[in-house]
């Protein structure tokens, strides 16, 4: 079955372009376009895509807000921001909308087929520039006060409700990887991965990666 796409750009030549190469890829189907947020939202309520490939800096309504409304309105919709900005801002806006994937224009046709098959599956995907973004803003977060002894993650402290592994597995998350890389780096199967990743899910009241590397961000 194919993948059913919508691709959001205000750009009538970037969109033609993106549209023409994703007709290419066998097992993804353009279902529509839009050019501004208002329309990507009414795209969506109808033509009930399974990804929206998001552009960010648009008239009339941006690609976070629309993200956002899309989020509430069709939660199974997984939404792949494509634009030109990396900026923390900008890359925190997004996923705090409840953006799935982050990528840049400078993404090839693989690249971006390869994270719209990733967000479809319920997966987070960021390009290099944008993993490195988050990585570093992971690795300079300050320790709160009640921090676990030296060597223990900031991720551990911050979230004490969860257990030792689930905080693994969150820095994880955090950080981009897929549950198959999870559980290679853990030594874990991929069902104990997603088992541990519905629990973490569940003790941070989100329903997406999106929403957890957000939360781990803030």
């Amino acid at each position: 079955m194919s993948i059913r796409v919508l691709v959001v750009d205000d750009q009538a030549i970037v969109r033609d372009g993106l549209v023409t190469v994703l007709s290419l890829v066998p097992d993804l189907e353009v279902v529509g376009e839009a050019a501004d947020g208002d329309q990507a939202v009414a795209a969506v309520d109808e033509h009930l895509p399974d990804v929206v490939l998001m552009d960010l800096r648009m008239p009339v309504l941006d690609g976070a807000a629309a993200t956002a409304r899309i989020a509430e309105r069709h939660p199974d919709v997984a939404v792949l921001v494509l634009t030109t900005y990396a900026d923390d801002e900008s890359i925190m806006t997004a996923l705090r909308a409840g953006a799935r994937g982050y990528l840049t224009k400078d993404a090839g046709r693989v690249e971006i087929a390869t994270a719209v098959r990733a967000v479809a599956s319920g997966q987070t995907t960021f390009d290099a520039a944008v993993g490195a973004r988050l990585v570093a803003q992971l690795a300079d977060r300050p320790v709160p006060a009640t921090a676990a002894p030296a060597g223990v993650a900031p991720v551990r402290a911050r979230f004490p409700d969860l257990t030792p592994r689930e905080a693994d597995v969150l820095e994880r998350i955090a950080e981009g990887r897929t549950n198959p890389e999870i559980a290679a780096e853990l030594f874990l199967t991929v069902p104990t991965v997603k088992s541990y990743v519905n629990q973490v899910f569940q003790k941070l009241g989100v329903r997406t990666r999106a929403e957890a590397v957000a939360l781990v961000l803030r």
